[in-house]
């Protein structure tokens, strides 16, 4: 039997035999150990090795260090980019086990395989998703495209091959988390996080190479990894358009889930302790999601428990309204499982969801975008994140470029060994620079901006 799919941004279409299959996409082979198997000396599974080990690495513990919408906390204490990535799992979680239970029940062959981990496989990639994001989130995203595209190092594009050109003015912290768990860095250990294959596949929210990235310019591998990429999908059995484009692991689609809903929601309620929005715009946002008779319910309740401060107040129906999502979107998923097993699926979960839980999403992004995101606040933190990102590319490339003059050697020294800045290629030391940029946290890139400019010197 043939199905046929086409996907509108890539503008590919491919005939396929059968569509992807459960049993083949969740598989807990090990990228760089498919032949030799570790010795395990307790009863965890593949996969709760792998949140185990994203949850004590030290570039997930950096995540604490970086912006997630608003400055790093002050007086109050509003999310960064580590208790985010922690509430997408959670909520990953919970998408991966209520799909589980659904589905199984629907294809019993499913049962007592390894189908029913898909909760902790979310869970996994949730932590993993922003692992890849420079220093001040997509601000610092953009000062890397821009350094290359519109910035002094324009003129680098004759020097370099169009494939690496694509990767670099298009850079994506979804494709730089992918490398971070793939790429076999200087001096680590097996060559890296050694992750299962499911796991990776479940990240990669835009499986396509830099060249494919469409107007949006996202893609989720660059040119270094695509052979890995590629590899995984064809263990998997992900399809593929051709051309270096698949579409998605169906997981993906529980990874995004999580993150949509929880930072539209998470940062409703920052805005609120920080007095962006006002109690009743928030109670007003958090309730759309319910009709009349549900948002009455849940006011009787919280008076009936004698909550009476209003962040508290926010706290639960903050609450009502992520449960409320997360099963909209179990709900999307199960029904659209086999345009999703089939590559034909398009949009996200939340795309998809009942209307009046969609409208309230959509009423939400329109309110944080006016109040939240174009605060004087949040301008202020990407306005002076920017500088910094630009500062720091223009700098340490030019070094990488010029590794011979005495400024660039003082500059090279201040890398890791783990980053190849000495290598005689110049595609990789220039990879190396972004590598060592984007693994910054908000606040060391500051620190290294003020000392390479001369602004602060070091207190002994």
């Amino acid at each position: 039997m043939f199905f046929f799919a086409f996907s509108s941004e890539s503008t590919h279409i491919f005939l396929t035999f059968a569509p992807m299959n459960w049993q083949q996409l969740i598989s807990n082979k090990r990228l760089g150990q498919e032949i030799k198997h570790a010795e395990r000396h307790d009863d965890r599974s593949e996969f709760r090795r792998d949140y185990d080990r994203l949850i004590f690495s030290a570039p997930f513990r950096r995540l604490q260090n970086k912006t997630q919408v608003f400055p790093l906390p002050g007086s109050i204490f509003v999310h960064n980019r580590l208790t985010h990535s922690l509430e997408v799992s959670s909520v990953g979680r919970s998408l991966g086990d209520d799909v589980a239970h659904i589905l199984k029940q629907r294809h019993p062959e499913l049962n007592e395989t390894l189908f029913e981990e898909i909760g902790t496989i979310v869970s996994a990639a949730c932590l993993a998703h922003d692992m890849g994001n420079p220093p001040f989130g997509h601000s610092g995203e953009k000062a890397i495209q821009a350094y290359f595209t519109e910035g002094p190092g324009a003129y680098l594009k004759e020097q370099l091959s169009q494939r690496f050109w694509d990767d670099i003015t298009h850079f994506e912290g979804n494709a730089n988390a992918f490398r971070l768990l793939t790429h076999r860095f200087k001096g680590r250990r097996d060559g890296g996080f050694v992750m299962t294959y499911s796991t990776l596949a479940s990240i990669v929210k835009y499986p396509r190479c830099s060249s494919m990235a469409g107007k949006k310019g996202k893609f989720g591998f660059f040119l270094s990894e695509e052979s890995i990429y590629q590899q995984i999908a064809e263990e998997l059995g992900i399809l593929s358009f051709g051309d270096s484009v698949f579409c998605r692991h169906p997981l993906v689609y529980l990874v995004e889930a999580a993150d949509d809903i929880c930072y539209e929601i998470m940062d409703i309620e920052d805005a609120h302790k920080l007095k962006l929005l006002s109690f009743d715009e928030t109670e007003d946002l958090l309730l759309g999601f319910f009709d009349s008779n549900t948002r009455r319910h849940i006011c009787q309740r919280v008076h009936d428990e004698g909550v009476t401060d209003e962040n508290e107040k926010v706290v639960y129906m903050r609450a009502c309204a992520i449960g409320k999502l997360e099963n909209e979107c179990v709900k999307t998923f199960v029904e659209n499982e086999e345009s999703i097993l089939n590559g034909t699926f398009e949009g996200s979960l939340i795309d998809h969801i009942s209307p009046l839980q969609h409208d309230a999403y959509k009423r939400c992004t329109t309110i944080s975008t006016q109040k939240i995101y174009n605060s004087k606040i949040v301008l202020d933190v990407e306005l002076s994140g920017y500088k910094i990102m630009e500062t720091l590319m223009q700098d340490l490339v030019e070094a990488a470029v010029h590794p011979d003059k005495f400024h660039s050697q003082q500059l090279i020294r201040r890398f890791s060994s783990q980053y190849d800045i000495q290598s005689p290629d110049l595609e990789t030391r220039i990879m190396a620079v972004i590598d060592y940029i984007s693994g910054m946290t908000d606040v060391y890139s500051l620190d290294i901006y003020q000392k390479i400019n001369g602004i602060s010197l070091p207190v002994l």
